[in-house]
């Protein structure tokens, strides 16, 4: 069966015990049309980019499934006809990462992989600046003597 990754958010005034249970019904959503639920996540209430139907913050929760299609498109409309769920965003997947989602990891072992080289170099590495000097070669040489041929000030 394909593997899917799914991200839901709910309305910041819920509880979190209500949150969690939206969690626990949208499993037993999947499994009672045949697929399954590997892991899921509570991320909590974050703030939101945006006001999404009059709310700046949502509860967030994670789920990682091996489901068929059909089972993912009942889950998905009864996400969009659930009152208490502002958005749904589903991904397929090749595979699930192993252990917790970025979201649940420490923040210090999030800053520990970027010093290692995860962002491209942009971590640890010192790079030389370029110099932007009076000899730049493609502005015509020397600029030192700017104010020379304007005259007196007013």
């Amino acid at each position: 069966m394909p593997l899917y990754e799914h991200v839901f958010i709910a309305r910041q005034d819920l509880s979190n015990t209500q949150a969690e249970g939206l969690v626990e019904h949208f499993t037993a959503v999947l499994s009672d049309n045949g697929g399954k639920v590997i892991e899921s996540e509570y991320w909590g209430v974050k703030t939101m980019a945006y006001k999404i139907n009059k709310n700046r913050k949502g509860h967030y929760a994670f789920l990682k499934s091996d489901a068929p299609s059909a089972a993912v498109q009942e889950m998905e409309r009864l996400m969009r006809l659930h009152d208490d769920v502002m958005r749904v965003l589903t991904i397929k997947v090749d595979a699930h990462g192993e252990g917790p989602s970025v979201q649940m990891q420490k923040r210090d072992e999030r800053e520990r992989g970027d010093r290692d080289g995860d962002r491209g170099g942009f971590g640890g590495e010192r790079r030389e600046r370029p110099s932007f000097g009076g000899d730049r070669p493609d502005r015509g040489g020397d600029r030192g003597d700017r104010g020379a041929d304007r005259g007196p000030r007013r």
